[in-house]
């Protein structure tokens, strides 16, 4: 078990070299984008499924509560939040629609729509950032593997070098906790 745990370890260690080698541009490139769309008046809308749905709570949480930071609180709003809200539309227009109805009530332009997504093709992620889009949003993806089919709809798509979903999630809450600390110290820092 212990070798196994050191190899998980080194795993890790080397996609992070990668992610720091690779995307600390487009890390940066992100926390500029949220930073003007608050200075803006703008609001963050942050999707996904599964673990990519409580990493967006998990980044709404930070945004509108505070990363390190006493601070005036940001607008933002997880999609996956709340439960009679997906489960009317999952039943009335199906499970595809589920963000892209909540897209459609509350995304202005000038507002942020981020999109989390392992495997990069979630439809339901998918179709909520091509609306976004349509409305004059700035999109970003936190996508793995290749971006899959999400990447084309997004404004920035930071892709995780990896095909594993674990280290893949390792390398969102990451990217999710850095650029929190950016906006947070380059608006009130």
């Amino acid at each position: 078990m212990i070798a196994e745990v050191q190899k998980q370890l080194q795993d890790h260690r080397a996609l992070f070299k990668l992610i720091e080698l690779e995307m600390s541009a487009q890390i940066a490139a992100t926390a500029q984008l949220l930073t003007e769309t608050f200075r803006s008046g703008g609001k963050l809308l942050v999707m996904g499924n599964g673990g990519s749905a409580a990493d967006a709570q998990h980044f709404a949480a930070e945004i509108v509560g505070r990363f390190k930071l006493e601070r005036a609180a940001l607008p933002a709003v997880a999609l996956s939040t709340d439960t009679s809200i997906l489960t009317a539309i999952g039943n009335d227009y199906g499970f595809d629609l589920v963000f892209k109805r909540q897209v459609e009530a509350l995304a202005a332009a000038g507002d942020a729509v981020v999109g989390i997504s392992t495997s990069g093709n979630s439809p339901n992620v998918l179709a909520a950032l091509a609306l976004a889009r349509e409305r004059g949003c700035r999109t970003v993806g936190l996508l793995g593997k290749d971006g899959g089919s999400i990447k084309s709809a997004c404004d920035l798509a930071l892709i995780v070098p990896s095909t594993d979903t674990p280290r893949i999630q390792e390398g969102h809450i990451t990217i999710i906790h850095i650029v929190c600390d950016l906006v947070e110290r380059t608006l009130f820092g």
